[in-house]
């Protein structure tokens, strides 16, 4: 059973809920906050240097051990592009069509698995990477393109950090010998350090505006800081509780909060192409997952 009846593991599942739902309406604030002056590259850089900052003061020794482990480094790196893609493609495209692009992060870990870990694709694996490429490929081809390539700068960014994400996991992977407090301080650095970065690279290049967030987006911002601490410390508890399959099952509950979330508030073209394409994207996934629990039995 992919989940029991244990209040332990329904409390776990309920959390990660919770994290979903955070990242799955997060398109809101960070749209609130650049209409108040703020890119939502500067609002991921300063939300998580706020958070860096807050655990540093928690718990001193994460510096020290992620000082201790470089190899963390390539995490953070892969992290922090994973916020700016996501971060950035949801506050200036439809959210429906970005949250799917991202998604297809399962059908990149077939690869990345395979590059990074030396796990060969199986068939099946295979069979379920077709399925979400067609999937991209009916979501991505408009009427007014008669080819399914990326039509935005928010396709491009969404298909990067779905991409990031998969490496992200990978690395996880990877790295899982190294204390979790490093690995925690690596991925929030990662996101403060890469979205300043690029921030201050559009700002050179006259592509992204100086920060100027007006007084009314403070509380926004907090807010949001807030929120973001609170989903992870629900993924690291829900994720530690359950098997892998089954979080990545509730997790996909993020499609659904964006969705209903972006379509209530006019901020993304629910066509029946978006839905078919999409389906084929989650299916993909789901099926991935429930493998993966067939695998753990």
């Amino acid at each position: 059973m992919l989940l029991s009846n244990s209040p332990s593991q329904l409390l776990a599942a309920g959390v990660l809920v919770i994290n979903a739902l955070v990242w799955g309406v997060s398109w809101w604030p960070f749209r609130e906050l650049q209409n108040h002056g703020l890119h939502p590259l500067w609002a991921t850089a300063a939300i998580y240097c706020l958070v860096a900052v807050g655990m540093l003061l928690f718990y001193a020794g994460a510096l020290k051990d992620l000082l201790a482990n470089p190899v963390l480094w390539y995490l953070a790196a892969a992290s922090g592009l994973t916020n700016v893609g996501f971060n950035w493609a949801v506050t200036v495209g439809d959210v429906v069509r970005v949250v799917l692009l991202f998604y297809l992060m399962p059908a990149w870990s077939v690869l990345v698995a395979w590059l990074m870990l030396g796990e060969r694709p199986t068939r099946n694996s295979l069979l379920r990477l077709l399925l979400a490429m067609a999937g991209v490929l009916i979501v991505l081809k408009t009427p007014d393109s008669p080819w399914p390539i990326p039509q935005s700068g928010a396709d491009w960014l969404a298909l990067m950090g779905g991409l990031s994400f998969a490496i992200t996991n990978a690395l996880l992977r990877k790295y899982n010998h190294t204390p979790s407090g490093a690995r925690m301080l690596a991925m929030f650095a990662g996101g403060a350090l890469s979205a300043s970065g690029v921030a201050v690279l559009g700002l050179a290049l006259h592509t992204v505006p100086a920060p100027g967030l007006q007084s009314g987006g403070f509380a926004v911002l907090f807010a949001l800081a807030v929120a973001f601490v609170a989903s992870n410390a629900a993924l690291q508890y829900g994720a530690a509780r359950l098997p892998s399959s089954t979080t990545s099952l509730v997790m996909l509950t993020e499609i659904l909060f964006a969705s209903v979330s972006a379509a209530l508030l006019d901020a993304a073209d629910l066509t029946p192409r978006i839905f078919w394409g999409g389906s084929l994207i989650v299916l993909a996934a789901l099926l991935a997952a429930l493998a993966h629990n067939k695998n753990q039995r």
